[in-house]
């Protein structure tokens, strides 16, 4: 009979149940810093917190409708954003960076966290209570072939949320459009124009206008100028410089263009199937950046100095399935330095510069 539950139960070596007891531990530690964290005061300096963030979308569910199985889109994220400054946030496809921005917007209800923007708590609102909030926070998206309505000209697609909000007077609507196409490079007679009758630059700027005519405090840039030629997207992003200057805009910059990224932002954070693997000020993040993850990423920015030699991480294997997270710390299946500790517990996210986070269990040694 002994020998029989040794062979059904599953043999795990001390190292390892150290290990998972470790892992149980961290959970709890985990769980009661989001409480006091969520019940921390508002910061006054911040125009944006964000604080455990989580999004998971359902995959499964039972027929009286409870999830079983679902995907974690966003992971307990947490960041905070002033006025005028950016934020860029970096990863591969598929890390949950487009999710987080929609789901700052409430275009996706979060699951979990917490939402401050300009001193209001707003991760419970519905849709009526979140209209007034509507022209304070704006969203430019990837791809501006299709997030233009192609039966309508430039001057309908500039006056409508103009209009919907209020923001000037009925009589002074053309003027105000016309005011800020030319702030934003688009010549006047565009305004009869159709979308279909522009290029991929001259779209991108009458979405960039469309997301300023309700003056926005706060717009997420979700990949703008990943869709444009080179020469384009700097033209782009040195617009969209001159815009923050002058309106005091707070930009959520998400990319995969690492060198855009380092030109336009304040701050970094660096996301892995929907956890935030890094976060810091630019300067620290390009100069000593701490997690191995970050570092492989900054090692495939190329260098236009061909007798500079390249020291190119190449990481090994594929992106686990966010419907099935690895145990431990996400990133140790292709970690070149993971340990056994990685695969069972999850490295704690905290700060080891000021203003210079990371979750890696390779800091804590050097701690």
């Amino acid at each position: 009979m002994a020998d029989k539950n040794i062979a059904t139960e599953e043999v795990v070596s001390p190292e390892v149940q150290a290990y998972l007891e470790l892992e149980e531990a961290n959970k709890a530690a985990l769980l009661a810093q989001r409480e006091a964290d969520m019940n921390k005061p508002y910061d006054p300096d911040a125009l944006l917190e964000v604080r455990h963030m989580r999004k998971c979308f359902p995959l499964k569910k039972t027929l009286m409708g409870k999830v079983t199985r679902e995907l974690i889109a966003v992971d307990d994220v947490s960041f905070k954003l002033k006025a005028g400054e950016t934020l860029g946030i970096v990863g591969e496809s598929g890390c949950g960076k487009t999710t987080l921005g929609r789901a700052i917007l409430k275009l996706h209800e979060p699951s979990g966290g917490r939402i401050i923007f300009d001193g209001e708590d707003i991760t419970d609102y519905n849709v009526k209570n979140m209209r007034k909030h509507r022209t304070k926070m704006q969203i430019i998206f990837q791809d501006p072939y299709s997030s233009l309505p192609p039966r309508s000209t430039v001057g309908d697609i500039l006056s409508e949320p103009v209009k919907v909000h209020g923001i000037v007077p009925k009589e002074e609507i053309k003027d105000y459009v016309l005011e800020l196409m030319d702030r934003c490079g688009l010549r006047d007679y565009y305004f009869e124009r159709y979308p279909h009758e522009f290029s991929g630059g001259q779209r991108q700027r009458i979405c960039i206008a469309r997301a300023l005519s309700v003056n926005p405090k706060l717009v997420i840039c979700d990949e703008p100028v990943s869709a444009l030629d080179v020469s384009i997207q700097a033209q782009i992003i040195n617009l969209l410089k001159e815009l923050q200057r002058s309106m005091n805009l707070a930009y959520i910059f998400i990319s995969h263009d690492l060198s855009v990224v380092k030109f336009i932002s304040d701050k970094i954070g660096v996301m892995y199937l929907g956890s935030m693997m890094e976060f810091g000020n630019k300067k620290d993040i390009f100069e000593n950046p701490l997690h191995p993850y970050t570092k492989a990423l900054f090692s495939a920015i190329p260098n236009p100095n061909p007798d500079v030699k390249m020291n190119r991480i190449v990481l090994k294997g594929d992106i686990p399935s966010p419907a099935n997270p690895p145990k431990g710390c996400r990133f140790h299946t292709r970690c070149p330095h993971a340990t056994e500790k990685c695969k069972y517990v999850t490295p704690t996210y905290k700060e080891y510069e000021p203003g210079h986070f990371a979750a890696c269990h390779m800091l804590e040694k050097e701690d």
